[in-house]
């Protein structure tokens, strides 16, 4: 996007891809699927970002709907399914890195694959010497545009902290954000492929919730994964001491505890002869019972009719307040952003030019900017790129 926008402002632009295309990243954004941005109203994005209050100026010269008519206008269309995630029609990111190759040679810009770049230098007379395995180049302006750390395997492997370092610029310890997070219990892998569905999440630190989440909770051989855990995983990455930390499920968050209460007195009434296992399948999926019932040491096999108010409270509170004790969040190779990067602090909100050397640019997730799933890190990264290459050269 950086160089499209540059390019459209008359540039001579040279793209410079240590893979051997463009875009390996957005093959694997979406499930494959390419969740390009939100369509939620465009003055409400900076809240679903770290350091969202930078991104106001960028936002403000290329928001949502300005990156869906550029899709639209260039012949991609979109659809917008449930929680406001807009995807291209074809529900294929194979089609979005198309679309942007196609681009690129509609405005002329000049593509050199297989070649990363080592360094960047400024020279005496303010022009930028680009020095990559394959050769150096000149240059009036540079953006870095090299993604974070994230999927390692699709080449963001940090070479722009070490660029932007070299440059003087402050870099952000980067850790992982929106990625799974393993829990102590081993007996989670008896809940591997299971998913739950409107559910809430919380992690508690010292009796403190640290975050909250509502949605779709996947079990997995490690721990949790999911919409609602890559968004809760964002709450857990600055927390300094992460002994103790708790990650609790409520089954039931539409209900409070009185109202559960009701339900599963009806519940027993009305399968009075049943066991309990065979009633708590109203309640929740069946492979998760027998375990669930266990860490309320209730046995499955006691009929409704036998369920004492002690054993009840015992239930709902399971129900309401399900507890698994935090390990440690997924490694790099797992997660789908990272938190930390070049500070923003040091660069121009309104131009993404840096404050410390002029005509270098940033754009993307190279900076100290995270947002939830649903299309909002895509978004930052084209916005970001969009006003880079506006202001760059």
């Amino acid at each position: 996007m950086a160089a499209i926008s540059a390019s459209m402002e008359g540039k001579k632009v040279l793209l410079l891809d240590r893979n051997k295309n463009i875009g390996q990243k957005l093959l694997i954004a979406g499930a494959g699927r390419c969740n390009v941005t939100s369509d939620i109203p465009a003055e409400e994005f900076i809240q679903y970002y770290h350091n969202g209050d930078f991104l106001r100026n960028v936002f403000a010269q290329f928001s949502n709907v300005d990156l869906m008519n550029f899709f639209t206008e260039n012949g991609m269309e979109l659809d917008i399914e449930r929680g406001h995630r807009v995807f291209p029609a074809t529900k294929s990111s194979a089609d979005i890195v198309a679309f942007f190759r196609n681009m690129l040679e509609k405005h002329r810009v000049q593509l050199w694959f297989r070649n990363r770049v080592l360094k960047v230098e400024k020279q005496q007379d303010d022009t930028f010497k680009v020095i990559s395995k394959k050769g150096e180049i000149l240059a009036k302006s540079v953006i870095l545009a090299t993604g974070g750390k994230s999927y390692p395997k699709t080449g963001s492997t940090g070479d722009g902290y070490r660029i932007a370092r070299a440059l003087e610029h402050t870099i952000i310890k980067p850790v992982p954000v929106l990625c799974g997070i393993n829990l102590k219990e081993t007996w989670i892998q008896q809940w591997q492929g299971i998913t739950l569905k409107n559910v809430t999440v919380k992690a508690i630190s010292e009796g403190k919730i640290i975050g909250k989440e509502f949605g779709e909770i996947l079990f997995t051989h490690f721990g949790v994964s999911g919409p609602a855990i890559l968004n809760l995983s964002r709450n857990l990455a600055d927390v300094r001491n992460k002994k103790g930390i708790k990650i609790i499920i409520d089954f039931k968050p539409a209900v409070d505890e009185k109202t559960l209460e009701k339900r599963l007195i009806e519940e027993f009434k009305k399968n009075s002869n049943k066991s309990l296992k065979n009633i708590m399948k109203n309640l929740l999926p069946q492979n998760i019972i027998e375990e669930f019932l266990l860490m309320g040491t209730l046995s499955g096999e006691i009929k409704g009719n036998q369920v004492t108010a002690e054993q009840r409270k015992i239930l709902i509170s399971l129900l309401k307040n399900f507890c698994f004790n935090f390990d440690c969040l997924r490694d790099f190779d797992q997660a789908i952003v990272t938190r930390g990067g070049v500070s923003v602090k040091e660069i121009n909100p309104k131009t993404m030019e840096s404050k410390i050397v002029p005509g270098l640019f940033f754009a993307g997730e190279i900076l100290d900017i995270d947002g939830k799933t649903g299309g909002f890190n895509l978004q930052a990264a084209f916005s970001t790129g969009f006003v880079a290459g506006k202001h760059a050269g």
